[in-house]
Parts: structure tokens; C-alpha cells; sequence
């Protein structure tokens, strides 16, 4: 019988029985980044392997998520052009910004094959293309941090586009819209049970300020009690950490509803009980709005119109929201209601209403 080496003493010797591949704790995103690019690259090239470890030692899932997206977008380009990522220069690396404002993105083939996707939709968004070019940037930075020889980064110099803060392309729904857009989840959902589902989870997300992954990435167990109120333990914010929020108790309401005493497992959960994803809740929305007659949108629209809402309250404090809201710096809770601000006191309304009238006493 083989039995494994006994250790010596030095710090070096380690019992064979102990190895383990470090890649078992890389995060979902990392393993799937790592994934993708092994089955380009092979396991012999150093990229799959790094890449995969600057995304696994980010914290927040979004970074790793958006900027694991933004580099599948930089190495596809690379490839294009006949590079390898790692070996970049700056003039390819400000050639991936003028690529990124005319290339086509990646659409689905109507009728096609499933995962048949083809270059035929709009070129990137303003905020695409800064992350992309975020994401390029934060790896060669975390290659130069793990190289012993250092890495010159070749987007340092290269100009990233500008994004208005007070411009947001998603849009909003008066409080009155969201009445409408409630009732209908409750009681015009296509189908009819998802119905508590789909009214728990949008009263979670309204009355709760909630990013759409918290939610999703709750679960029942993370119910509780505190100083009087109901609550839900987050165990992933953005930025990292652990949150508790207060559940009102319309929202608690609805939540016990939709769990018929379910104790265990996600808050929101599949028919099969399987993690509910982000798409599904994209195509949830989109399809209450149209049934409620409101502008088509995802989930993320949410929590502007809750801050945007809470804002406008006569008795409003800026400092609570923005707490409410997560937001470490006040003047992003401030940009929600700048947004609607630029709407609300348009002078066109003034200039419009007194040419109307002028209009009007003109003889035709």
C-alpha cells in the first residue's frame, strides 16, 4: 500500500493528500472567465489563469460581473486584431476605443439556433464603452501589481468617454405609475402564480431600495427581527459587505404571502426551487409594463425611482435616503432628483403654455 509522505519539519514539505487546486474558490464569474478563455488559449497560456484571478479578487459580484464582460469585449478584439491581450501596446489599446464606438453588438438570431448570435445591433453605449475600457485598464493594473518586472499599462493614456451624470437613459414611472404597475403584478400577471412572486419581489425591491441582485441573492433565512422592525440580512451589497434592511409592512405582507411558510432556500426561487436570475426578472418587468401600458424597462430603473420618490416627500431628509439608498457619497443620491428636476422645471413649459395662447387669439 502507498501511503503519502510524512512532512519533515520544513515549511516547504506538504503531504500530498493536502493539495488542493486554488481555483476552487474563485467566484462564479472567474470561473467562467477562466472557462471561455481556456478553450481559446489552452491551459499552457499564463492569460486564462490571470485573468480569471484579477476578477476573483474583486469583492463586489458586480465588479466581477461587469468587468469580466467588459474584458470578453477587449480580448475578442485582441484576437481580431491579431494580438494577444497580454501583449497590448498603446496605439491597439487607443484603437480598441474608436473599435468600440462603430463595431455592432452581438444580437440573437430571430429564429436562429439557440445561442446563435450575429454582429447586428447598435454600436456600444457611452457606458459600455467605459467599461470596457475600465476593465482593459484594471487588468494590465493588476498585472503590473503580480509582475515582478512590471507592467506598463497601455490604456493609461487612452481618453475614456463622457458620461453626464445627470443623463440617465432608463425611464421613470411616477408613484402613480408604480401603483398601476403594482396592481398589475398582483392581479394581471400572465400567469397566475407567479403572481405573489412577482408582487413580493417588486415591493421588495421599491419599498426596500433595493439593487436588483440583493434580492436575488437573499435567502428565506436571512429573515429577522430588530428593535421592532421586520428585516433582511444582506450578505452581498455593493462595495462588499453585510447590510440590514427594514422591511415595511405592505412589503412584509406580500413576502409572507408569496412564502406560504417556506423557512428555507432563496427568497426568490424558481418553480423548482432554483435561484431566480436576473434575466427571468428582465423579462418580468418588461412584460408588466406592457401590460400596465408603461415605457418598457428592466429592474434596475427601480431603485432611482424609489430614491427619486422619497426625495420629493415634504418632510424628506437627503441624509436618510441616502442611507436608505447605500450610497456613500450624497451627491449620488442628490442625482436622482437632479434628473427629474431637468424635466419638471423645463422653462419650454412656461414658453410653450404662453405661445399656445397666442396661438389661439391668432386668426386662422
Amino acid at each position: 500500500m502507498t501511503t503519502a509522505p510524512v512532512a519533515t519539519g520544513s515549511s516547504r514539505t506538504v503531504p500530498a493528500t493536502t493539495h488542493r487546486d486554488p481555483r476552487e474558490h474563485w467566484p462564479e464569474h472567474a470561473r467562467k472567465l477562466y472557462d471561455r478563455l481556456v478553450g481559446i488559449y489552452g491551459e499552457d497560456d499564463a492569460l486564462p489563469t490571470l485573468a480569471a484571478a484579477w476578477i476573483a479578487h474583486y469583492r463586489s459580484v458586480n465588479t466581477q460581473k461587469s468587468y469580466a464582460r467588459g474584458f470578453r469585449v477587449f480580448e475578442e478584439f485582441a484576437r481580431e486584431y491579431g494580438a494577444h491581450p497580454m501583449a497590448v501596446k498603446f496605439p491597439l489599446a487607443d484603437t480598441f476605443r474608436l473599435y468600440l464606438e462603430t463595431t455592432p453588438t452581438w444580437v440573437r438570431v430571430k429564429g436562429g439556433r439557440r445561442g446563435e448570435m450575429v454582429r447586428a445591433g447598435k454600436p456600444y453605449s457611452e457606458a459600455s464603452r467605459a467599461n470596457a475600457l475600465s476593465a482593459a485598464s484594471s487588468f494590465f493594473t493588476y498585472l503590473d501589481k503580480v509582475s515582478d518586472d512590471g507592467v506598463k499599462n497601455p490604456f493609461d493614456a487612452v481618453q475614456r468617454p463622457y458620461i453626464d451624470p445627470d443623463y440617465s437613459p432608463t425611464p421613470g414611472y411616477t408613484e402613480q405609475e408604480w401603483a398601476r404597475l403594482l396592481v398589475t403584478a398582483r392581479d394581471g400577471h400572465r400567469v397566475a402564480a407567479y403572481r405573489k412572486r412577482a408582487y413580493a419581489l417588486l415591493l421588495m425591491l421599491y419599498t426596500c431600495c433595493l439593487r436588483i441582485d440583493s434580492p436575488l441573492n437573499a435567502r428565506v433565512e436571512g429573515l429577522g427581527y430588530d428593535k421592532g422592525h421586520r428585516v433582511l440580512l444582506l450578505e452581498k451589497v455593493k462595495g462588499g459587505g453585510r447590510k440590514k434592511k427594514p422591511i415595511p409592512p405592505v412589503a412584509w405582507d406580500a413576502l409572507q404571502d408569496y412564502l406560504g411558510g417556506r423557512t428555507t432556500g432563496w427568497l426568490f426561487c424558481t418553480a423548482s426551487g432554483g435561484q431566480l436570475d436576473e434575466p427571468a426578472v428582465w423579462r418580468l418587468c418588461a412584460s408588466l409594463a406592457r401590460r400596465a401600458g408603461l415605457p418598457v424597462r428592466g429592474p434596475h430603473g427601480t431603485k432611482g425611482d424609489a430614491v427619486t420618490h422619497a426625495l420629493a416627500k415634504p418632510d424628506a431628509r437627503p441624509d436618510k435616503v441616502q442611507r436608505w439608498a447605500d450610497h456613500k457619497d450624497s451627491r449620488t443620491t442628490q442625482r436622482y432628483n437632479r434628473r427629474k428636476e431637468l424635466l419638471d422645471d423645463s422653462p419650454g413649459y412656461g414658453l410653450a403654455a404662453d405661445l399656445a395662447g397666442a396661438l389661439e387669439d391668432e386668426p386662422a
